[in-house]
């Protein structure tokens, strides 16, 4: 079948997130893990089994040109397949430098496409992302007060969001603000037309709420290419007739032991570890500067493993606070140490597999690919959502099991979101 809506995700963890509100919204959706091999016929391939198809990259924080060239290679994919419009998916808190990535692929997708004209809003008022007379609010305080000013390879230290697309573009920038989109989606599509008029070819959009989200959502149904957070998702499905159904979401029963794999640094992926360390469950901390050292972490955390997996779900982790991270950085360059941890924990993900783990919780968009690609994952089934942005997921391994994977944003989810992920899922098994 022809799918509806083709997306582009700048990482992992983005992917999922963009496809769980897809689901929720009734559509049926498969992430693929980059882009199929070449010669892979997409109107033939029976994996193709949706309505909507999300390519996951690993391109966020890669140099420009290759985040471009690996955007236009899915999107090629998608066309072939018979998307009808096509949505590239960053995000929430429009993680980017001057350098790019979010500017120089949409302006890379708009002239593949041969349009002029797109939109861009970050907003997931869900998970507290707002954006209002162009910029964006993570909860209550301005991107640029948050703790994304600390972020170590994106640190964004300015909240307009107009300002900042416009140093990664070469198209001027514009803003459809609140009282616009308060008016509607005819409102909407007549400042569009004002703004095309004007060679304006990309607009920050304010959306404070669902509702808003919905309206622009009908406002861009004629759009070639829309580039959003995951929070405009909720407003395209319906522009095809679908509507929130149950089936959209389901997945085979799970199994099999439960870990997590945590390599965020963000506040909220910090706080998690901290609640599932004070309920005495068994967890072991990777350190990068004895990776660095030669030491073989992940063979160690394999056999502390051993040790607790019968008993219920083990936490692998490298989460520090921003001081602690920016000092093993300082030691062994941003890079470096980036690449260390997530080799690491892809090692270790490869090794909870073999122990006969097919429940798997992974935090951090970086780590979550890492992962993936470690474990040779081709394909995700997206299931229910487990908090706000975040779904389980379903792949088959060689052998016939299945593994259910989560790829939580570092961002996401509530202190307690490691312990109610599997409650969630096993519930669902009933």
């Amino acid at each position: 079948m022809s799918i509806r809506l083709g997306c582009i995700a700048d990482d992992f963890t983005g992917a999922t997130d963009l496809a769980n509100n897809l689901v929720r919204a009734g559509m049926r959706v498969l992430q693929l893990i980059d882009v199929p091999a070449e010669g892979t016929d997409p109107t033939t391939d029976p994996t193709v089994d949706a309505d909507a198809v999300v390519i996951a990259l690993k391109s966020r924080t890669a140099p420009a040109a290759e985040a471009v060239e690996a955007s236009l290679r899915a999107l090629e994919w998608l066309r072939a397949a018979g998307a009808e419009q096509i949505y590239f998916k960053y995000c929430s808190t429009f993680d980017s430098t001057p350098a790019g990535n979010i500017g120089q692929v949409t302006e890379a997708l708009l002239d593949a496409l041969g349009t002029d004209f797109t939109v861009a809003t970050p907003a997931f008022p869900d998970n507290g992302r707002t954006v209002f007379k162009g910029h964006l609010f993570v909860g209550d305080v301005l991107l640029g007060e948050s703790g994304m000013r600390h972020h170590p390879l994106t640190p964004m230290t300015d909240s307009n969001l107009v300002s900042v697309l416009d140093a990664q573009t070469t198209r001027p920038v514009g803003l459809i603000d609140h009282k616009v989109v308060a008016e509607g989606a005819d409102a909407v599509r007549a400042r569009i037309t004002q703004l095309r008029a004007d060679g304006v070819g990309a607009a920050i959009v304010d959306a404070v709420s669902n509702d808003d989200l919905l309206r622009l959502g009908a406002a861009v149904k004629e759009l070639p290419l829309v580039t959003a957070g995951s929070g405009l998702a909720i407003g395209l499905p319906a522009n095809w007739g679908f509507e929130p159904s149950p089936a959209a979401a389901q997945l085979p029963p799970a199994s099999g032991r439960q870990a997590v794999v945590a390599g965020s640094v963000s506040a909220a992926t910090n706080g998690q570890v901290r609640e599932f360390l004070s309920t005495g469950r068994p967890a072991f901390s990777v350190d990068p500067l004895r990776i660095a050292a030669g030491e073989d972490v992940a063979a160690e955390a394999l056999a502390f493993a051993d040790k607790h997996l019968a008993d219920g779900p083990v936490l692998v982790y490298s989460t520090e606070s921003p001081d602690a991270v920016r000092s093993v950085q300082g030691r062994l360059g941003v890079a470096e140490a980036g690449e260390l941890v997530e080799q690491t924990l892809a090692r270790v993900a490869q090794g909870l597999i073999q122990r006969g783990v097919r429940q798997l919780v992974v935090a951090g968009g970086e780590t979550s690919g890492a992962v993936v690609q470690a474990l040779g994952l081709t394909g995700l089934r997206i299931g229910g959502q487990i908090d706000p942005g975040v779904p389980w997921c379903a792949a088959p391994l060689p052998g016939g099991d299945a593994l259910h994977i989560t790829l939580k944003s570092g961002n996401f989810g509530g202190p307690d979101f490691f312990t109610a992920a599997f409650a969630r899922l096993n519930e669902e098994s009933k």
